[in-house]
């Protein structure tokens, strides 16, 4: 196990690295710079020669391409991040802000895509073509079909037409006081969640369906158990493997995904402060807030592979 783990790992550095390569470049050839975003076309153009050497030097974008580079792996290493373009904190004092806002809202987005998907999914099994199951195959389709931030928008419409709902104006972590912060989180969360619901349900039934039919479960039937311990004790321990990897993939894509949803929601979390970098051209917080994501992807799939092992004990890794 513990081998398996450190060749994981090893194997994900050199991912790591090309993925800050990607990352870099792409922010440099991106249209538009700074200085026009700053001071806008015509302010830009007033600017003198000395006012833009200036700031470009202030921001760290005179020295050559390779250079900045590695003063961004530097601080990488470090944890120090860099600073800013626009705000007067740090890039880790923004994660350590907002971070938890984000991660927050993917957690419970996966909790509520099992608590919804899991059941509609074996319910679809176990009654295949039967009302229930055309039903369960219907709306994971439909929600399949309809976008986060079209359903996040609509639920927006309605909270602000029915109750005058207000988005919030300020970070309010759960520790700091639970109801308010679960007043931010649900909406975003309950969007996720039913869209993630979705994948679960199909994947669970895909993987019930197969089980069902393995010799085993057949063994167990005629050895006298009822139905329901069939299922909860020998076919769904198995089924659940797929749904756990199908899982882990979401929840990297729903840290990166809340992007829409937070800025549908007015969410103060790093998926909004990634589009406000995004139109504000802060290098600096998109370069490092995409390769969080990149890290968290990696990190999540190695836990996946980790907890086969747990949950099946024939699973053993060299």
């Amino acid at each position: 196990m513990h081998k398996y783990i450190l060749r994981r790992v090893l194997l994900a550095i050199p991912a790591l690295i090309g993925l800050t390569i990607i990352i870099f470049l792409v922010m440099r050839i991106l249209p538009g710079d700074v200085l026009t975003v700053m001071f806008g076309e015509e302010g830009t153009l007033q600017l003198s020669e000395e006012d833009r050497t200036r700031i470009i030097a202030s921001l760290g974008l005179d020295k050559p391409i390779h250079m900045q580079y590695v003063d961004w792996l530097q601080d990488i290493v470090t944890l120090k991040l860099g600073q800013s373009f626009w705000r007067s904190s740090s890039v880790m004092d923004l994660i350590k802000s907002r971070g938890p806002i984000t991660l927050e809202i993917a957690i419970v987005s996966v909790l509520l895509s099992w608590v919804i998907g899991l059941p509609v999914g074996i319910i679809a099994a176990m009654k295949r073509n039967s009302a229930a199951d055309y039903a369960g195959r219907f709306f994971s389709i439909l929600f399949l079909a309809i976008p986060n931030f079209w359903l996040g928008t609509l639920i927006v419409l309605a909270l602000v037409l029915t109750f005058q709902w207000k988005a919030p104006l300020q970070v309010i972590n759960i520790w700091e006081n639970p109801w308010q912060n679960f007043q931010i989180i649900w909406g975003p969360a309950l969007v996720l969640g039913i869209g993630q619901a979705a994948y679960v349900s199909r994947m669970a039934r895909s993987a019930l369906l197969e089980t069902i039919h393995e010799d085993y479960i057949r063994t167990a039937r005629a050895k006298g158990l009822a139905e329901r311990m069939v299922i909860a004790r020998h076919a769904l321990r198995n089924a659940i493997m797929p749904v756990i990897t199908l899982s882990g993939v979401l929840l990297g894509f729903l840290i990166g995904g809340s992007v829409a949803v937070e800025q549908a929601f007015g969410v103060p979390g790093l998926g909004r402060t990634l589009v406000f970098a995004f139109l504000e051209r802060d290098y600096v917080v998109i370069q490092n807030l995409v390769l969080l994501y990149g890290i968290i992807f990696v990190v999540t799939n190695l836990l996946v592979d980790i907890s086969y092992a747990w949950i099946d004990p024939r699973i053993r890794y060299s």
